[in-house]
């Protein structure tokens, strides 16, 4: 290697890694904003086809539109939290106070250890000190939860809008970036690498489609109980069963709420309702629903789906929530393609 090309990789080297610096803060938008795009690629098609092949009108038609279904229900979401986190707040505060005047009957109702929880929650009301240094262990991180759950459901907010302006450019110019992404897998890895891209595209869309047609069934069911349960803030509760519902405990822990509360005003009868309905009804959709969606693309385990969302949030916040699981999907499927033409070449050899 002489010293010409050696300086023409260092000078790509650099470019790469400057580009990377730049673009890092809005890696997360830009991943976010090409799954959405390569998701609704169908429906920019039909629209740029009826508006006569405008492209910038299309784009922004399909912004527009965005804008409605995802980034309108998130600031109502946001804004919801914002009021519910003070009232239940101070909701908990009542309820370890209540807890230092000793402990409830039915707790003597439980069988086998019913007369010892209640004896130990009786020594602990003796014990002052001690009983609020444990139920102080319990409330402050509870109270940090709910403020940072509505932290990073306005960073969501910040994020869906550099989505939005990233996707507009997008649907704009995706022809011309399909084309060049193909004639880029083309000379890397040949007939393979196209047929990986198609197959990436694929797995997107599946997989997008499953997750985010699951959640909207789940949510959409629970609106109906919570709204005949008479449960307040129906669209609130489904808003988050439709955010939660990728991770399997996510779901019965809002109707599980809803069916406590109601048990608390009293509503016994509607309280028994709600839980059946979330265990028959609202849980049982994600056994059914998900795998019909995802039926085109491979079969994804749940341990691969929980972990994505847990891990894009950490990577990539709110929206990680979406581009976890489908990264981690993507990554297998290619992963199994790829061994599998490695193992057909070798059979052919």
């Amino acid at each position: 290697m002489d010293n010409k090309q050696l300086a023409r990789i260092v000078l790509v080297t650099l470019l790469a890694l400057g580009c990377f610096l730049i673009l890092q803060p809005f890696v997360a938008a830009i991943l976010f904003a090409a799954i959405i795009c390569v998701t609704t690629w169908p429906l920019h098609a039909w629209l740029l086809a009826r508006l006569g092949n405008r492209p910038a009108l299309a784009a922004s038609l399909m912004a527009l539109l965005l804008m409605l279904v995802v980034l309108l229900p998130t600031v109502l979401l946001a804004a919801g939290l914002a009021d519910a986190v003070p009232p239940l707040v101070d909701k908990l505060r009542a309820q370890f106070e209540r807890a230092l005047l000793g402990p409830p009957e039915w707790l003597n109702g439980i069988p086998f250890v019913g007369d010892q929880l209640a004896a130990y929650w009786q020594g602990l009301t003796e014990s002052r000190e001690e009983l609020t240094k444990l139920l102080k262990q319990f409330y402050d991180p509870t109270r940090k939860l709910l403020l940072k759950i509505v932290t990073l459901t306005g960073e969501g907010l910040l994020q869906l809008v550099l989505v939005l302006f990233i996707s507009f450019f997008i649907y704009r110019d995706g022809t011309a970036l399909a084309e060049r992404l193909n004639n880029g897998s083309r000379k890397l890895a040949g007939d393979l690498g196209v047929h990986m891209l198609s197959l990436s595209r694929g797995t997107v869309m599946g997989v997008m489609i499953g997750i985010v047609g699951t959640a909207a069934a789940q949510a959409f069911v629970a609106l109906i109980g919570f709204v005949i349960a008479g449960v307040p803030g129906a669209l609130l509760l489904a808003a988050a069963i439709f955010f939660l519902s990728m991770i399997p405990v996510g779901p019965p822990l809002i109707w599980g709420g809803a069916a406590y509360w109601l048990y608390d005003q009293g509503q016994t009868g509607w309280a028994i309702f709600m839980v059946i309905w979330g265990v028959a009804v609202i849980s049982s959709i994600d056994n059914f629903v998900k795998p019909l969606l995802i039926s085109r693309t491979a079969s994804l385990p749940i341990l691969l789906i929980a972990l994505g969302v847990f891990g894009g949030i950490l990577a990539f916040g709110f929206i990680g929530i979406f581009i976890g699981p489908v990264l981690l999907a993507l990554g297998l499927v290619l992963a199994n393609e790829w061994t599998s033409s490695l193992r057909d070449m070798k059979a052919r050899e």
